[in-house]
């Protein structure tokens, strides 16, 4: 059974739900019912074995709990002599009996169902007298492990929440990242480190400060403990949405994880994992969300903590806060001295380049290229997640750069690897397929610069694109068609980003022309500047100022001079710029010809309708 079908099966659920519910609130009965019934179907094989320990426990006087886990085999256990079926064969007492089913459960799993607030939902359904009929729902369908692994059932719950979204107007975004961006971010990742990873004994922490449904740590496990991997995993993460937490906690303990080590709160108020560090990690924080609601808390530490907290190199702007996420999961690096790390984020366009010098964005950046952070950013193709169609870049920060990166950032561009796909998902419409992901992989892999050769029949229709090494000779194009090239893959010296912006002055003038002067102070003598006249100029770091004041400013105003105190470093990052192609524009007279035919067209249309 596919996570289609199976969603779709506990989809109709909400048949029975119309009328006495909100489509907005399916998701409060449909979530947690689905969780119940996963947890019910793990158990199932050794719920008799759980029971008569519990007895012998019981009798001799001792905490059962550890007792009943090993015999559960699982992190978790259930200690009622319930389970859906069983809740079935007694109609009058369906709540009663569900209640205590669900107490039954230790306490990892009960602060789960509290986070859903599901004693509210039986209540609720009871009430509406539709708590047998739903329960019978889900006590047909089996979700054991052997028919529904852990990624599909994970696949499960995103399909739902993205369906929850759509009915309430939510961002089905804010809850998870769809899983070809996962793959491609974990790729990334752990491609310069495959074969320490396959040693033996090996064991690795990976983090994710914006959990969501936990989907970025699920795939970086499978990643670790497959194909030849043999690390073991330790995950950790933090969500601030109760379900999408609830959620997270349900599959990680199904996983055999430390669910201790999913924080609930607000990570950048609030952070779950004070002083640890870890080896990975993977974030798609919120694109463009402003953090007023947390900004006494982050002031405060930003100010009083510096470089020693979170947000020392400095602070966005309050209308979004993606650079913040960034910054908290700097503090979370494993230091150099102890093996480093290695980390993968989403953010938006805005990061690379807003904000001039000497602002917070423009520090931060300072701050990652300065400390040469920046392994790479890699341009993702438009229309990749369900909540939005704009620009996406995923970075790869790093502490313990490989040697034939240091001092250098690689850019690449993956925006036309995208493939659009049979339907759409709410805002997506393109996805990254096995090849796709393979080879933006190989072009970070092999860290060197690289064109790419776009091939286009006689009707202008692109039918292959193939990366070269920059410089290297295109394949020839078809009988008719051409051969586009450009440019893929980047490598630039970290300080390639940084810029001085300059303060230019120029004199203010009396009403004959002249210039005034200071009439004391230390500047007596001086001309007085003219606010009016003042301009700037990014003169790059690569570059003397003299020398760039004296060519390109000089000539044109000769009576002007650099103010040194107001002079700013600031970094950016023009991502496009590297990858701008000029397209010559057509020939006038092939404009000219087009225009004829349109013409010519319109002519005989209005000549059909005069007759």
């Amino acid at each position: 059974m596919n996570h289609q079908t199976l969603s779709a099966f506990i989809w109709s659920v909400a048949d029975l739900l119309r009328g006495d519910y909100k489509p907005a609130d399916y998701a409060k009965v449909i979530l947690p019912f689905t969780v119940l019934r996963r947890l019910d179907c793990v158990l199932a094989p050794t719920k008799a074995a759980v029971l008569a320990e519990l007895a012998v426990r019981s009798q001799a006087g001792v905490n059962p709990d550890p007792f009943l886990k090993r015999k559960a085999g699982q992190s978790f256990f259930n200690a009622s002599p319930m389970d859906l079926q069983k809740l079935l064969g007694d109609p009058d007492n369906v709540r009663a009996n569900l209640e205590a089913y669900v107490q039954g459960f230790s306490e990892e799993v009960r602060d789960i169902f509290e986070r859903f607030e599901f004693a509210v939902q039986i209540d609720r359904l009871a009430k509406s007298k539709l708590l047998y009929q739903v329960a019978e729902k889900f006590a047909a369908i089996d979700l054991h492990p052997d028919r529904v692994t852990n990624s599909q059932m994970g696949s499960v719950f995103e399909e739902l929440i993205r369906k929850f979204a759509e009915l309430s107007n939510e961002t089905a975004g804010e809850h998870f990242t769809p899983r070809d961006v996962i793959r491609l971010m974990v790729d990334l990742l752990f491609v310069e480190d495959d074969d320490a990873l396959t040693k033996p004994g090996i064991v690795r922490s990976i983090y994710d400060p914006t959990a969501g449904t936990g989907g970025m740590l699920s795939v970086a496990e499978e990643y670790l403990t497959s194909g030849g991997h043999q690390a073991a995993v330790r995950l950790f993460g933090q969500e601030l949405n109760p379900e999408s937490y609830a959620i997270c906690k349900a599959d990680m303990l199904i996983k055999g994880q430390d669910v201790s080590n999913i924080a609930f709160g607000n990570t950048l108020s609030e952070d779950g994992h004070v002083g640890k560090t870890f080896d990975y990690m993977l974030a798609n924080p919120p694109f463009g969300v402003e953090w007023k609601k947390v900004e006494k808390e982050v002031r405060r530490e930003h100010d009083q903590m510096g470089h020693a907290g979170r947000f020392g190199p400095g602070l966005p702007r309050v209308s979004d806060g993606s650079l913040l996420f960034l910054m908290h999961m700097l503090s979370k690096m494993r230091p150099h001295a102890e093996g480093g790390c290695r980390f993968g984020i989403v953010l938006n366009g805005s990061p690379l380049f807003t904000g001039g010098a000497g602002s917070g964005e423009s520090d931060i950046r300072r701050h990652l290229l300065e400390n040469d952070l920046v392994e790479a950013i890699v341009a993702m193709p438009t229309d990749m997640f369900f909540n939005t169609g704009i620009a996406t870049y995923v970075w790869i920060i790093s502490n313990r750069k490989p040697d034939h990166r240091r001092g250098l950032v690689q850019l690449i561009d993956g925006s036309g690897f995208g493939r659009k796909m049979r339907k759409t998902l709410g805002s997506k419409r393109k996805e990254l397929g096995e090849a796709e992901i393979a080879a933006i992989t190989q072009l970070f892999g092999r860290c060197e610069a690289a064109d790419v050769a776009i091939t286009f029949d006689a009707a202008g229709k692109e039918v292959d694109r193939v990366a070269v090494p920059e410089g290297e000779a295109a394949p020839a194009p078809p009988v008719g068609g051409r051969v586009k090239i450009a440019p893929l893959s980047r490598l630039l010296p970290t300080t390639a980003f940084g810029y001085r912006t300059i303060t230019v002055e120029r004199p203010l003038l009396d009403e004959l022309g002249r210039p005034v002067t200071f009439e004391k102070g230390k500047n007596k003598g001086k001309p007085q500047p003219d606010s009016a006249l003042r301009d700037t100029e990014n003169v790059p770091l690569s570059e003397d100022v003299q020398a760039y004041f004296e060519r390109e400013v000089l000539p044109h105003a000769p009576d002007a001079w650099i103010d040194p105190a107001k002079t700013k470093v600031g970094f950016e990052i023009p991502f496009n710029r590297q990858f701008y192609v000029f397209e010559p524009p057509r020939l006038l007279e092939e404009i000219d010809a087009d225009l004829k035919l349109v013409t010519d067209r319109i002519k005989a249309m209005i000549a059909e309708l005069a007759a």
